[in-house]
């Protein structure tokens, strides 16, 4: 699944000119908690969300305690950010991006590595979509379980592939049999997250009615 199969088209933007009260007042009325900035062209250049605004000034927060140490510009580049009315000096601008194409892991990697909530869609530098968590559940819920194996011995090819890719299951000498649709599992597991692993793998599979474990008994010969 690709970031274009989940990514909200339909958007609110902002502009750099647009007051903060502005920006805050749209995220009420549209139940949202970040949005996109775009210049006259329709080019991304920053997001403005919930972690922007709690630091205003008007909120009493984002003064920080003297700090002598930290460069005049620095301190002054954040007085700006906390105190300006313009969204274009409170938003975080040059923000994570990615294309329309790309798989929707990558997006779930994004998010946990950077701590991000949403990440802008661009198609020739301009924004054409927003990709956010809620998108990615409603993803979990619309997935459709592999319908490329049907039969038993179907069944069990594409378990064999799946055990074979990253899974923290290749290299373990895992049997696999199915009868009437039931897997049935054997080998030298020891571990309870790789049995759970194994277990989950077979259940993705279509056409699978029952997961059996034999950990603890010989693969019939």
């Amino acid at each position: 699944m690709r970031v274009k199969d989940v990514m909200t088209i339909s958007l609110v933007k902002l502009s750099p000119d647009n007051s903060v009260r502005q920006a805050a007042q749209i995220m009420i009325d549209n139940h949202v908690s970040g949005l996109p900035v775009v210049d006259d062209d329709g080019r991304l250049v920053g997001l403005i969300s919930e972690g922007d605004l709690i630091r205003r000034t008007e909120l009493g927060g984002g003064v920080p305690t003297a700090d002598p140490t930290r460069a005049a510009g620095e301190r002054a580049h954040a007085y700006v950010r906390r105190s300006s009315w313009r969204v274009g000096d409170a938003m975080t601008a040059d923000p994570v991006t990615i294309d329309e194409d790309a798989p929707i892991g990558r997006v779930a990697a994004l998010m946990q590595e950077r701590s991000i909530k949403r990440i802008p869609v661009l198609r020739d530098g301009r924004l054409i979509g927003i990709v956010s968590r809620a998108d990615l559940l409603q993803a979990i819920l619309a997935a459709r379980q592999d319908e490329t194996a049907t039969g038993d011995d179907a069944i069990r090819r594409s378990i064999l592939i799946r055990l074979g890719e990253n899974t923290g299951l290749e290299g373990l000498d895992i049997k696999v049999a199915v009868s009437d649709g039931v897997v049935h599992l054997w080998g030298n597991v020891e571990t309870d997250d790789c049995r759970r692993a194994a277990r989950i793998l077979a259940e993705g599979v279509r056409g699978v009615r029952g997961v059996v474990e034999h950990y603890s008994e010989p693969y019939p010969q």
